[in-house]
């Protein structure tokens, strides 16, 4: 009952505005949109165009499911690249980080 009287609260304090005003701050606020897209978009090709790093240390790991030890180049296989996901899981944990869980 709180949560809803607090986004009751919340859409009560907020202005209603004729139609032509509330039009005028959508537009305005979807060239913000726009711009935050380019610019992402711009970073996300920065990010790409970044030069890679040889790998040298010889990283093993430990497979989850046959607990037998595995190197970088066993988890990479015939494949060019590999997507690592990050999950954090805590001993007392009875289950993963819900802010970095990737859904199903």
């Amino acid at each position: 009952m709180a949560a809803e009287a607090k986004s009751v609260s919340a859409a009560a304090a907020r202005p209603v505005v004729p139609r032509a005003a509330w039009l005028e701050a959508r537009t305005a606020l979807l060239a913000k949109e726009k711009a935050f897209t380019k610019a992402r978009d711009e970073l996300s090709k920065e990010r790409r165009a970044l030069p890679w790093v040889r790998v040298d240390e010889p990283y093993a790991f430990r497979d989850a499911r046959t607990r037998r030890r595995v190197t970088l180049a066993d988890l990479f296989g015939p494949h060019r690249q590999l997507v690592v996901v990050h999950f954090m899981f805590a001993d007392a944990w009875t289950e993963g980080c819900t802010t970095t869980r990737v859904p199903p």
